[in-house]
């Protein structure tokens, strides 16, 4: 049989015991109530940089929460996102993921380690209708080919007219295992050419100088440093050069065929113990004072009205005449096989 401790005691120590208690308790219980709320954001590397929304959004935040911090973790995309809150699972540390996009929600839906968000997303403005109560939308745009106008003043306008166009002209991608957009354009050619994608991808090669593992490589290291006359990106980039920049010289090519859609989103972890903050921080994160900091801190559209503080240069950008769009299950069911067709047609085997 066990032992109880206490029963041997002389009566002195047990009342020092309990005197020593009730003394420490409330000055613990009141140094918690004078910490700091945290709460942790899983989000990707752009949207934490100096030239980002986060440090924005988050100054903003926790001037209206008072007495609360963000504490911006930055993963190195949107993929990677979702893979580091698949490995930790139930333990992470996380309390909010902000980043994942319409093309990964179902798989993480079905990790099960999500919660309803609480947000009302019914007054947002988005090209196609909201129906999630998990996920929340915060920023949406379209991906494009963007082209540098000095060195290809007539580019091609369709997926077709890029295949056929002549040898020399090359373009730069992003891989679809590592890339939002590459996956981007992965299904974008996948809801344009269907059981013919296989060939299109192979007719494609010869323009595809390189395939970068992630977008600002491609774009930054690559395309403005006049590597290629045609990048994978997206059709508010040019927004960014025209009002940073000032300049015209970068514009996203139409396509007749349509552009694929992306909507961008943030959700609250099931496992949170900070439930109630993560809530009011997504609420905040689709308010107008947070989606001013969207259009050239994310250069992609706000999902909130902003009226006149809309950047000019947003209504001198393309307007895709087809809006190309597979549902997140069907990503989820078919991007395994869609990817092994891309790397089988890109490298001959």
């Amino acid at each position: 049989m066990r032992m109880n401790p206490f029963a041997t005691q002389p009566r002195r120590y047990l009342l020092s015991t309990v005197l020593l208690v009730s003394t420490t308790l409330p000055l613990t219980l009141a140094n918690a109530a004078d910490e700091p709320r945290k709460l942790t954001v899983y989000t990707y590397e752009s949207f934490t940089a100096e030239w980002g929304p986060g440090p924005a959004i988050k100054a903003g935040f926790e001037a209206q929460c008072g007495d609360c911090t963000i504490d911006f973790v930055a993963l190195d995309s949107s993929a990677g996102i979702l893979n580091r809150v698949q490995l930790e699972g139930k333990s992470s540390p996380a309390d909010v993921v902000l980043g994942l996009d319409t093309n990964l929600m179902a798989i993480a839906e079905d990790t099960g380690l999500l919660a309803t968000s609480g947000v009302d997303t019914s007054a947002l403005e988005l090209p196609m209708t909201w129906t999630s109560d998990i996920f929340v939308p915060f920023d949406y745009g379209y991906f494009a080919f963007v082209y540098d106008t000095e060195a290809l003043p007539e580019p091609p306008a369709s997926l077709d007219e890029l295949i056929a166009a002549p040898e020399d002209l090359k373009i730069i991608i992003q891989d679809p295992r590592t890339s939002t957009p590459g996956l981007g354009l992965l299904l974008w050619m996948k809801s344009v050419y269907g059981d013919k994608a296989a060939e299109k991808w192979q007719a494609l090669q010869p323009h595809i100088l390189t395939v970068t593992k992630g977008w600002s490589e491609a774009y930054f290291s690559l395309f403005l440093n006049g590597e290629a006359p045609m990048v994978l990106s997206y059709s508010t980039s040019p927004a960014y050069h025209m009002e940073i920049d000032e300049t015209d010289r970068y514009q996203a090519a139409a396509f007749s065929d349509g552009h694929y859609l992306q909507v961008e989103v943030a959700a609250l972890l099931a496992q949170s113990p900070r439930q109630a903050l993560g809530r009011e921080f997504l609420n905040y994160l689709v308010s107008q004072e947070a989606q001013t900091s969207i259009p050239l801190g994310n250069v992609m559209y706000p999902v909130a009205d902003l009226e006149e503080q809309l950047p000019a240069s947003f209504e001198k950008l393309i307007s895709p005449t087809r809006t190309l769009q597979f549902t997140p299950e069907e990503v989820r069911d078919g991007r395994k096989s869609w990817i092994d067709e891309w790397l089988e047609a890109s490298t001959g085997n």
